[in-house]
């Protein structure tokens, strides 16, 4: 009789293990179907997107230095983006007591363009470079020689001149006129020297009649030695000067309609266009700004003569040796107090 006990029992533990091994079987296949059960399904899911990591993973280590290098490249050049924009963020202006804007430039002042009367100003008569903003002299005597709509043919000599060029090349002929936009505009060194080479017959006897002419506007502590404000011995101004000189070109009606342009289409000898933008950003930052001419040099630090006109008065203004970060800041506040003062 215990005989047969152990023997059933035995049978019994025998149909446990196999029902209980059938039963795994079936919750393991269940657990890898798509459509199985809540529980088996999420950890399917969690296997595959293991699977998925260790796969990304893979191909990232296939080709780990195109893809780094190519995030590192895009990292740069964002960096550098963000460089190149963070000297345009200037510090609110800041004013005096008397509401007059504060400027770090070394020299400023605001005249009447009409009246020359002076509203403001910093260190006017110290002497300073001035950069590429004494082009509107070189473009004053042009504008004043007349016979605008005459052939000018580029010869090599023209073409010495860096950094600025619009790169014209010697036998190409060009109307004075266009030669002048594209001065005023873009602000080339090679079309200054053309320009100034066409009206004197070199650059040494432009820059007599450039004097000359300054001397007669009562720029008196000013002297030019080239047509273009690259930095050479014994060539300075100053801000007072300037401004004599930029009201000048401000009454001449065709420097008037050329440096109100914010671009300008240049066409080549041989056909091809290109548009210059205008260097003077202050045209497309504040609607009453018409004008006049950028500068700048390592000697000469930022200059911008700006002008700007409301219904009664027409204000010129007049930066030199600024910054980077403050130009635009100080000359548009100079620029809006005298014309709301």
């Amino acid at each position: 009789m215990m005989w047969r006990k152990r023997i059933f029992f035995l049978c019994a533990l025998i149909s446990v293990s196999v029902l209980s091994a059938w039963s795994q079987d079936a919750t393991d296949s269940e657990a890898v179907r798509p459509s199985g059960v809540a529980g088996p399904v999420r950890k399917a899911k969690a296997v595959t997107a293991k699977e998925s990591a260790d796969a990304d993973a893979d191909t990232e280590s296939a080709a780990p230095k195109a893809k780094k290098s190519k995030s590192k490249s895009a990292h740069s050049r964002r960096t550098r983006a963000k460089s190149k924009e963070t000297p345009e963020s200037a510090p609110p202006t800041e004013y005096t007591p008397e509401g007059i804007p504060k400027t770090s430039a070394a020299s400023v002042i605001v005249v009447d363009a009409n009246t020359g009367k002076i509203l403001y100003e910093k260190n006017a008569d110290q002497i300073r470079p001035a950069a590429s903003t004494q082009k509107l002299l070189t473009a004053l005597v042009v504008a004043e020689s007349g016979f605008l709509d005459r052939p000018v043919t580029v010869q090599t000599v023209d073409t010495m001149a860096e950094p600025v060029k619009l790169n014209i090349k010697p036998g190409e002929t060009y109307q004075r006129i266009d030669l002048l936009r594209a001065l005023l505009v873009k602000s080339p060194n090679d079309v200054a020297r053309c320009l100034a080479r066409d009206n004197a017959g070199s650059i040494e006897a432009f820059a007599e009649v450039m004097n000359k002419r300054a001397q007669q506007l009562g720029a008196v502590h000013s002297h030019f030695v080239n047509p273009n404000g690259l930095p050479v011995p014994g060539q300075y101004s100053s801000a007072r000067d300037l401004a004599l000189i930029a009201r000048a070109a401000y009454a001449n009606p065709t420097i008037r309609s050329i440096v109100c342009l914010p671009q300008l289409v240049f066409r080549y000898a041989s056909g091809r266009t290109r548009e210059l933008e205008n260097t003077n950003k202050l045209l497309k930052r504040l609607p009453y700004c018409n004008g006049m001419k950028t500068g700048y040099t390592d000697a000469a630090g930022k200059c911008l003569i700006a002008s700007g006109a409301r219904p009664g008065r027409d204000v010129i203004v007049v930066v030199l040796g600024d910054n980077s970060s403050h130009v635009w800041r100080d000359a548009s506040a100079l620029l809006s107090w005298g014309l709301w003062m």
